[in-house]
């Protein structure tokens, strides 16, 4: 099988500017791999880029989802942690909105144990961006004391849920 079914746009605008269109299957780079998806997550910056709010980086693909769920099909050449048949969470650099989907391996993790694929979809966008962003290099610290503005939304929830599991003091607002 060559070809897949992807979500595309030609313009901006509403959800009626969103179709299915045929391409070709994406071949992964040597620090790629290719997944099937199984599920992909609809987000902020989603809509905000079919809105026309938020461009697409240079160099990506134009084919929007931020992250999804699925199965390794194919692995980069350079890759050691993932095989073919592997389940996995990834954070893209766009191209969720597919059949297949090509992610650099550092961006995607095994599903969590317990998880689904469903469920496991909604994981990398708020995680990836909230473990980068505040503990990946001991930002945050235990005796430290964490406010989040906008406590309620995806952002601010996986924020307090990661803070207080590590045992940080937080405080939200919504």
């Amino acid at each position: 099988m060559t070809k897949m079914q992807r979500i595309n746009m030609k313009t901006v605008g509403s959800p009626s500017v969103l179709f299915i269109e045929n391409a070709a299957i994406p071949e992964p780079k040597s620090d790629e791999l290719l997944i099937k998806v199984a599920f992909a997550g609809v987000n902020r910056p989603d809509i905000l880029q079919r809105q026309g709010l938020y461009p697409m980086p240079k160099g990506v693909t134009p084919i929007m989802g931020l992250e999804l769920s699925g199965e390794v099909v194919k692995v980069g050449a350079t890759v050691k942690n993932f095989k073919i048949g592997d389940p996995v969470c990834a954070l893209t650099d766009g191209g969720a909105y597919a059949e297949y989907c090509v992610v650099k391996a550092g961006q995607t993790l095994p599903i969590p144990s317990g998880y689904t694929l469903q469920e496991a979809a909604m994981l990398p966008e708020t995680f990836f961006t909230v473990w980068v962003n505040l503990f990946m290099y001991n930002q945050m610290k235990v005796e430290e004391s964490l406010l989040v503005h906008g406590g309620s939304s995806g952002i601010g929830i996986s924020a307090l849920t990661i803070a207080k599991s590590l045992g940080i003091k937080t405080l939200g607002l919504t």
